[in-house]
């Protein structure tokens, strides 16, 4: 045999191997000691000796015929012998063609999926012993380990060169439309116009002389300086009352009118080609700044710093909030079966486009593999896993053709 590395599990099918060897081999001594002993004797043991005779026919044509598969018997060039070594390329290929068209089909592995019940044993699971804490620790150590190894300058490399550029190149103008519509019918702007509303009245009570400023030289030459101290007074205590109105009543008409003119804009963002295109003009300029790297380069930095301080707590709220997480992710997999019929369907299509885009490539692994190997190599690692059943051909041949050659030599006799 070649020599190989031997795993334990092989060692132990090598040893089987020997052993099968021996009896197969033992039976068929035992019925040449028994043929040779009983020839040319008359009555019953003549029945004796024709099994015998059989017996041995049949322990060398199954001999031969499991020899042949892995070597040449005897040495002997006999023509389709050796087939493993000779042809494992071949058969290597049928092997992978097997495989991929009866258990790796996409049908196959889909419909596995979906009968398996993969979610409701996830959930199970999760709920169980203290599976999900072991989760989110085996979770939190990664991302602790794998976060600091990426470096500011990879990151910065990657939003300038792919995601700016993608950004840059990609109509944003739809999408914003449509999300500033939609935060304009659910309120959720209204938050943001009431702190810019008292940042203004703020600033406005604060800064009269700025109004002054803005408001005096627009004066005109002929009227006296109180005159004009009395109407830009008269502005700012006007202004400031409005705003003030603005502030304090919601349902004012300058917020009714700010919202139309949010609304307006949605819909020209999306529909309108002019707005359309500046929106799309201040992106790219906005976008090609080169301090726009750099700053979200610092905003990673500052999320990257507070995950790992927070993964890195294992008594923190992070750990405690996903641990709960996942446990309650857990009971609504093994209680909502609408939940799980969903989660099985996307699992099964999940599995499925893996199957059906790489599945070619996974199957490669068995032609790839036994391509590499030499025949004898390849002879020696196939015969090691099958080859203690195929000694039960050579059992079976032996007592099926003693058992043929006693029933063959009976009816010779009877007829």
């Amino acid at each position: 045999m070649a020599t190989i590395a031997l795993s334990a599990p092989d060692l132990v099918r090598r040893r089987g191997l020997r052993q099968m060897r021996t009896v197969a081999l033992s039976l068929l001594l035992f019925a040449a000691a028994v043929y040779v002993a009983t020839l040319h004797r008359d009555g019953g043991w003549g029945y004796l000796n024709a099994a015998a005779e059989a017996a041995m026919v049949g322990a060398l044509a199954d001999w031969f015929a499991v020899t042949a598969l892995f070597r040449r018997p005897l040495g002997l060039p006999i023509p389709h012998t050796a087939i493993v070594p000779t042809r494992k390329d071949s058969l290597a290929e049928s092997l992978e063609e097997f495989v991929s068209q009866n258990f790796l089909a996409e049908h196959v592995v889909a419909e596995k999926m979906r009968t398996a019940e993969v979610s409701r044993r996830a959930g199970e699971w999760l709920r169980s012993g203290n599976h999900a804490e072991r989760v989110v620790e085996v979770v939190s150590d990664t991302v602790g380990k794998v976060l600091p190894m990426v470096r500011d300058d990879d990151v910065t490399a990657f939003i300038e060169r792919s995601l700016l550029p993608r950004f840059a190149d990609e109509p944003l103008s739809p999408i914003a439309g449509h999300l500033l519509r939609s935060v304009v019918d659910d309120g959720a702007h209204h938050a943001l116009l009431d702190l810019a509303i008292g940042e203004g009245y703020g600033w406005l009570r604060d800064n009269r002389d700025v109004v002054a400023e803005v408001v005096g030289p627009r004066a005109p030459r002929w009227s006296p300086r109180w005159v004009d101290m009395l109407v830009i007074d008269r502005i700012h205590r006007e202004a400031l009352a409005w705003l003030g109105d603005v502030r304090d009543n919601p349902d004012h008409a300058a917020r009714r009118a700010i919202d139309d003119l949010l609304v307006q804009f949605a819909r020209d963002l999306q529909d309108d080609p002019a707005v359309m295109q500046r929106f799309e003009n201040f992106k790219r300029r906005m976008l090609s700044h080169p301090d726009v790297g750099p700053s979200l380069t610092a905003v990673w930095d500052s999320v990257r710093t507070a995950l790992i301080d927070a993964v890195g707590d294992p008594d923190g709220p992070f750990r405690a909030r996903a641990r709960e997480a996942l446990t309650d992710l857990g009971r609504r997999l093994e209680e909502d079966a609408g939940l799980r019929n969903r989660v099985d369907a996307r699992a099964a299509e999940a599995v499925g486009y893996v199957v059906r885009t790489y599945g070619a490539e996974i199957v490669s692994v068995i032609s790839d593999t036994i391509e590499r190997w030499d025949g004898r190599e390849a002879a020696e690692r196939i015969e090691l896993h099958v080859g203690r059943d195929l000694q039960f051909i050579r059992i079976n041949g032996t007592v099926v053709g003693g058992l043929a050659g006693l029933l063959i030599h009976t009816l010779s006799q009877f007829l």
